[in-house]
């Protein structure tokens, strides 16, 4: 397997099974119109992640954590600064995870991933941990690819139990 390298965000998050990423890959404009209505609160109620307030379907897009383009809110992203700054790929090789950064991640279903996937990535290698974040985010019904976080396959409407 060759892995992407922009998709391995140092957080933990990899970016191969971002919502974000697989729509603007598949240039989806109906999940891209889904994806601004969650960000901005208007499904389930949870709120606007904030700086989503203008978020339109243009801004759906992104090439991974580390390329050049990516979704507004990777693009400010204090993690990656962080282990930039260290000198690491990623929170995996920092001995003081979780942090506070990790701490008040402003996602409840990133930051649950973030402290297993980081675990995952230490115990068995970044190769490995790419091949099970794409493993773990198949439809084990049908096989169709699926993003983090999805509740239902988009194929076989299966229920998911993913993150």
């Amino acid at each position: 397997m060759e892995i992407n390298s922009d998709l391995l965000a140092p957080c933990g998050l990899y970016c191969g099974v971002c919502a974000i990423y697989i729509a603007d890959r598949a240039g989806n404009r109906k999940f891209k119109e889904r994806l601004v209505s969650l960000y901005k609160g208007e499904i389930e109620g949870k709120g606007t992640l904030p700086g989503s307030e203008n978020l339109s379907v243009e801004d759906i897009r992104c090439r991974g954590c580390l390329s050049e383009e990516r979704f507004m809110h990777c693009s400010r992203c204090e993690i990656r600064d962080c282990t930039k700054k260290k000198g690491f790929t990623g929170c995996h090789e920092c001995e003081e995870f979780p942090c506070r950064l990790i701490e008040n991640f402003p996602m409840t279903v990133g930051k649950k991933v973030i402290l297993r996937a980081v675990a995952h990535r230490r115990e068995v290698g970044t190769l490995k941990w790419v091949e099970d974040e794409e493993a773990r985010h198949t439809c084990s019904k049908c096989g169709n690819k699926v993003f983090r976080g999805a509740a239902r396959c988009n194929r076989c409407k299966a229920e998911l139990d993913l993150d």
